[in-house]
């Protein structure tokens, strides 16, 4: 999402800008400046999520990928993370020593720890622990070698910053992610009959942690509390397992456009429990349309939400229910909630956002220019 909207971004503003993109089938469309490289993927591909796969043969296309870049003549190379279309651009900056920069979006040492707790919790005592932990450490190690490479990096949270700038010693700068505050407006609710609606976006897989609505639902439940409703948007392998045990939820599925925004602004609450994320796009979405969040204290949305103000941070699993309840009981600072979640959305505009990444643009060319003229010397 947020690399579809950095093109927009460049095609507003007349600034030429080839993509290059898996997808089902070689294609190359030019709209205004913004190009596009479409390349497919081999059958060979495995699904790391519900729209993310990797090809191991995607390599194929290295020379797709040059005469590209041979004729679009660019001033700098971004790679957007550990991923097939990454590497290409990775190798070809070095061979035709062009300036690089790199971009993390995705913990994706924290998803494949996750990931192996919940498939090898079988094993005995606490050897599903130990090797996701072993795996999350050896995947941050690799990720902070490949990261070495660009001369300037960019992470969606401070905590990220610091860590890729002592892992790579590179520069490393914040690059944020905006909201569409028209958008995502609390004036699209199209319900008003008094039920207290708490709201879940996302996919719906383990390293999300989605099984803590489970929990919330229960201390509702056990408070005596009826007139309540789960909004849940979103697909994933545990959605079966929250439809047979969530007693009030609306499962809606994937959402995006209208719908999507009409979702956010029906909801009064947002409880988004992942402890994986480097930012948490959801989170601001559900700010901008006026519904307080309640987030962990571990990963990057804690930086979205204002604690006590604009949503709830929790540090314990205990902490997701009693938020929303004491939000369920009093309307008063629910109503003052919403209203400061707005006024903060308010704030991150994506243009905003952009140009500070063409800013970064610029001091990737000038640092690699800088690295030239010293090694001439």
């Amino acid at each position: 999402m947020t690399c579809r909207r950095l093109t927009a971004y460049a095609g507003r503003n007349d600034l030429p800008m080839l993509c290059v993109h898996g997808a089902h089938k070689n294609e190359l469309t030019v709209e205004g400046s913004v190009t596009h490289l479409a390349l497919n993927r081999s059958p060979l591909s495995f699904r790391l999520d519900e729209d993310l796969a990797y090809d191991p043969l995607f390599q194929r296309h290295y020379y797709k990928v040059k005469k590209q870049l041979l004729e679009f003549k660019p001033d700098v190379i971004h790679i957007t993370g550990v991923n097939d279309v990454s590497i290409i651009g990775a190798i070809l900056a070095w061979q035709m020593q062009l300036p690089l920069l790199g971009s993390w979006h995705t913990n994706i040492h924290e998803f494949a720890a996750s990931r192996i707790r919940r498939k090898l919790g079988f094993l005995p005592g606490n050897s599903a622990e130990k090797l996701a932990a072993l795996a999350e450490r050896k995947i941050l190690d690799g990720a902070g070698f490949y990261y070495k490479m660009p001369k300037v990096v960019l992470a969606p949270n401070q905590e990220l910053v610091d860590e890729l700038h002592r892992r790579t010693k590179r520069v490393a700068r914040l690059m944020g992610r905006g909201v569409d505050s028209d958008f995502f407006d609390p004036a699209k609710r199209t319900t008003k009959n008094g039920v207290f609606r708490l709201g879940s976006v996302g996919r719906l897989r383990a390293e999300k942690n989605v099984r803590m609505l489970e929990e919330v639902e229960r201390a509702f439940i056990e408070a005596g509390h009826e007139d309540y409703e789960f909004l849940i948007v979103g697909e994933g392998n545990e959605r079966e397992h929250l439809e047979q045990n969530m007693k009030r939820a609306v499962f809606t599925g994937f959402l995006e456009g209208e719908p999507l925004a009409q979702a956010y602004a029906n909801m009064d609450v947002f409880v988004f429990p992942s402890e994986t994320d480097a930012f948490g796009n959801v989170a601001q979405e559900a700010i901008s349309s006026g519904v307080p969040a309640i987030v962990s204290d571990k990963g990057g949305p804690k930086f979205i939400i204002v604690d006590g103000e604009s949503g709830f941070v929790a540090s314990q699993p205990e902490d997701y229910a009693a938020f929303a309840l004491k939000l369920y009981e009093d309307r008063d600072l629910l109503k003052k909630m919403k209203s400061a979640a707005r006024e903060k959305a308010l704030c991150h505009s994506w243009d905003s956002i952009f140009e500070t990444v063409y800013d970064n643009y610029k001091e990737t060319i000038r640092l690699d220019e800088a690295a030239k003229k010293a090694k001439k010397k």
